[in-house]
């Protein structure tokens, strides 16, 4: 498991729990904290996990309206805990985090949602996550923009149209 992936681990986990305890405004940090120290000991992107948690919870309030306007279906409470914060991981990485390329960021949510998720979590925070990124292409975003080359870009019109 690389240190990124395991890093975003521990970020979903904390988040987990924080979730699942009410959201206490200032138990998020000491949560990740304690799950950096049992989870991952000696982790050298520790400083990444602490700067995805914060942003995360200071952008919880978008981050959610994303959520709920992709997944109108799913009302943000009937989403499993799991999934909603790799929704959560997912989203502001692709649309707020400007050092994550896009495709890394839907794949490392995927990778989570299929490792803590259900046996649908994957496919559900694919659709979400591809939802979203159209919607970014075709709305000219700068990250997306960055992210393709002209035969990228003619690839994935083709993935996204299948």
């Amino acid at each position: 498991m690389s240190n990124r992936h395991l890093a975003r681990t521990v970020a979903m986990q904390s988040l987990y729990e924080w979730d699942f305890n009410g959201k206490q405004e200032h138990a998020l940090l000491p949560t990740t904290e304690k799950n950096l120290t049992n989870l991952a000991p000696g982790l050298a992107e520790a400083d990444f996990v602490i700067k995805l948690v914060k942003g995360i919870q200071e952008k919880q309030k978008e981050i959610d309206k994303t959520i709920q306007g992709y997944a109108p279906e799913w009302p943000l409470d009937q989403i499993t805990t799991v999934d909603r914060n790799v929704l959560r991981i997912g989203i502001y990485e692709l649309t707020l985090d400007t050092s994550i390329p896009p495709k890394v960021a839907i794949n490392e949510a995927i990778e989570l949602a299929k490792s803590f998720g259900g046996a649908s979590s994957g496919k559900f925070v694919n659709g979400v996550l591809g939802s979203i990124y159209k919607d970014m292409a075709e709305q000219g975003h700068p990250k997306v923009s960055k992210d393709e080359t002209p035969a990228k870009k003619k690839i994935h019109k083709k993935i996204l149209n299948n």
